[in-house]
């Protein structure tokens, strides 16, 4: 009965859906409504409602979407007849409806996702035998040395924490191979992390080939492991002391779970956020995946692996033969096998590790080309719609998380859409300024405002156009050549702790200028077809408001591709932690203030303190987070500064023995709340209005600064083959 009355609801619930997106009005009437919807979501959002409220304004603006989508498919295609105006109107059209099908997807994923699960680290009574696997390939050995002391550093039984460094760059096919330098390259790096490894007591392992890239590595891994749960950490994500007492309980709450994700966090910038300078007071770009999707997909058993920061069974991953490795993005790959088994995920909010970003707009984009072409082959090799053993909220999950990434498709129709008016009078979406008004403009603004509800503080006004423009340039090429062919990818290793010495523009930068060349050139033929076909005035006016968006977006990609130089070859981490100052076999009252993977800057208080000079040996003393006792690590002064009564002593680590790396990981990486407490200082919503207004001032500045790069860029370039000519005289 209860069946039968629900069946019954959701037919009357959808028949009354399609009357009103069917409904024939007026354009007024049309209007009146749009502007009622916005309205009533502005009250809302205002009034900072949630719960039921939230679902009701959601529920609002999909009705304006559903209109849109209706008008859009019955009014405004071009006719058939006319192949020069249908095909690039029906690319568009397609464009637009990929982009409502991601919009449907995010509303099933987000509209109510679970609230983070509360700590657990006190609540732990049974310590599994933990194997922590670091995989690495061509990393540094200071930032694995870093890692490693911090892996081994967790709070956790000594006895069942078992860490190993799975090393594919030491391999026996590299110290064989024939190109000598590579071999003897492969040789130096195998005895120097075998010493390493040595030094901080964790396990050294290699394998002879280099097969199946990091699936593989794994794999190998767990061959020669046999704890119960097997953590995996990158090469730079050093994990919290609390990061296993925070996760390996949930595996004993269900005997089905396979796998316990965590966010990833980053102590450095990514390009754009480096480049724009909005790391300190904006969220990054992945807060929105790991703050608000992962958690909607939690609530569907559909939290996927990572690749890292996370801890999975060996009894499930045995079960499927271990990490699959088909895709070049095996975390997900075995995660959608997995959860085809029937197998459960959990995915715990709190950051636990923190790891590094490229820093060069080049290896950013290198990055996302393996993510993007990873995911199409998960799209082509396993259809997660069909495939077996997934519930249907889990299809959807990971249809989304797929499908996201075409977005290079529909970015570029909609760039490129305005022009095809603009400079060849196409008509390719028929409809007039009215219209435009009534439906597409509302349609745009409900759009914002529902993105705004779904993400609110962790994703600010524009920022995912920006985001997905500049990616789109250089991504499009490596989706297509995927979908080609699917199995042409190979896995490539993102680098890391990179750093820029001097202020320049991108090698892969040149896209970009075109681009914002061709739409000045579409905005000038803008205002001339304005006056000069006045009748045409209406459309010409939505036509170009349009490019001016495009126009804004691709003017503020060009202070993304313009690279800031970089004084310190790491980011700082502000701790403020007490110490004591040691130089000249004399101690003195300091505190730490700040602190990065190669040094730390102190105040010292002593105004007793004896005159130092650059390159003085000196030592800190302090408390390690695990309560020990007092622990001393020795560096040199890189640079003094008097302010007063304080002396900031700017300082690099010389590691000297095992300890020494533990300390400086203890340094950065041991507390895990102050990666919490830098999250939630960069967490507030600007709101839509506020938000669009930041955001353009934010381009004009950068574009300003993009053609500054481009004039030094040129002008260097020209001097170049002078300076050439003077050196041969």
């Amino acid at each position: 009965m209860h069946k039968a009355r629900s069946i019954i609801t959701w037919a009357f619930v959808s028949l009354c859906v399609i009357v009103l997106i069917t409904l024939p009005v007026n354009l007024q009437t049309q209007l009146i409504a749009s502007f009622v919807v916005v309205a009533v979501m502005a009250i809302i959002k205002g009034l900072k409602a949630e719960g039921t409220w939230r679902l009701i304004a959601l529920a609002f603006g999909t009705s304006i979407v559903l209109r849109y989508v209706y008008w859009r498919t019955t009014n405004t295609l071009p006719p058939i007849n006319q192949p020069e105006n249908f095909i690039p109107g029906l690319l568009l059209y397609l464009a637009e409806m990929y982009s409502v099908a991601m919009l449907a997807l995010s509303l099933f994923i987000v509209a109510t996702p679970l609230p983070p699960r509360p700590s657990r680290a006190s609540k732990e009574e049974r310590f599994p035998h933990v194997d922590v696997f670091v995989p690495s390939y061509n990393e540094d050995s200071h930032l694995l040395a870093n890692t490693l002391a911090a892996a081994k550093a967790m709070d956790y039984p000594a006895e069942r924490l078992h860490v190993w460094l799975l090393d594919d760059g030491g391999t026996l096919q590299k110290r064989n191979s024939n190109k000598l330098l590579e071999a003897q390259a492969a040789v130096a790096r195998h005895d120097e992390l075998k010493k390493l490894c040595e030094d901080l007591d964790v396990r050294y392992l290699t394998r002879d080939r280099n097969e199946h890239a990091k699936a593989g590595n794994l794999n190998n891994g767990m061959k020669q492991s046999s704890g119960e749960l097997i953590a995996v950490f990158d090469a730079d994500h050093a994990p919290a002391r609390d990061f296993l007492l925070e996760t390996v309980g949930y595996f004993d709450d269900d005997p089905k779970l396979f796998l316990v994700q965590t966010p990833h966090f980053f102590i450095n910038p990514d390009p754009l956020e480096r480049n724009l300078r909005t790391f300190e007071r904006m969220p990054s770009e992945n807060e929105m995946f790991y703050g608000i999707i992962q958690r909607g997909l939690d609530k569907w058993n559909a939290a996927f692996f990572c690749g890292s920061a996370a801890v999975l069974s060996r009894r499930a991953l045995e079960s499927q033969g271990g990490f699959s490795g088909i895709s070049i993005t095996e975390d997900c790959e075995t995660a959608l096998a997995l959860h085809g088994s029937g197998w459960n995920s959990i995915y715990v909010d709190k950051p636990l590790i923190a790891g590094l970003q490229p820093a060069t707009f080049a290896s950013f984009i290198g990055q996302r080309s393996r993510w993007a072409q990873g995911m199409m082959q998960i799209l082509r090799f396993r259809f997660p719609l069909l495939k077996r053993g997934l519930t249907l909220p889990q299809r959807l999950c990971y249809m989304s998380s797929t499908l996201f990434w075409l977005f290079p498709f529909p970015r570029t129709i909609f760039l490129f859409a305005p022009l095809f008016y603009l400079f060849f009078d196409l008509e390719i979406f028929t409809a007039s300024g009215g219209e435009f008004l009534a439906y597409t403009l509302a349609y745009m603004l409900v759009n914002l405002m529902m993105q705004n509800y779904l993400y609110g503080s962790f994703r600010w006004p524009w920022i995912s156009e920006l985001y997905e423009y500049v990616q789109t340039v250089h991504l499009l090429p490596a989706v297509v050549s995927v979908m080609l062919n699917p199995r042409k990818p190979t896995f490539k290793v993102t680098a890391k702790d990179e750093s820029i010495a001097v202020s320049r523009l991108s090698e892969i930068s040149r896209p970009f200028f075109v681009i914002f060349a061709v739409q000045l050139i579409a905005l000038a033929v803008t205002i001339y077809r304005i006056y000069a076909e006045p009748y045409k005035a209406d459309v010409t006016l939505v036509v170009g408001g349009w490019n001016v968006i495009n126009l804004i977006m691709a003017g503020c990609a060009l202070g993304v591709v313009s690279e800031r130089g970089e004084r310190a070859a790491s980011r700082r981490v502000r701790v403020n932690r007490r110490c004591e100052f040691g130089v000249g076999g004399k101690w003195y009252t300091a505190s730490i203030e700040d602190v990065s993977v190669h040094g730390a800057r102190l105040h010292v208080f002593n105004k007793q303190l004896d005159p130092m000079v650059i390159g003085t040996e000196g030592e800190i003393r302090f408390q390690p987070h695990s309560g020990a006792s007092m622990e001393t690590l020795p560096l040199i002064v890189r640079n003094i500064q008097p302010s007063g009564e304080i002396l900031a002593v700017g300082c690099q680590y010389i590691p000297k023995r095992a300890l020494d790396h533990r300390l400086i990981a203890d340094l950065i990486f041991a507390n895990s709340d102050q990666w919490t407490q830098f999250q939630q200082a960069r967490r507030h919503n600007p709101g839509l209005i506020r938000g669009t207004i930041w955001f353009l001032g934010l381009s004009l500045y950068q574009t300003s600064r993009g053609l500054v790069y481009l004039f030094r860029s040129t002008r260097s370039e020209r001097e170049r083959p002078h300076q050439v000519a003077k050196a041969g005289n």
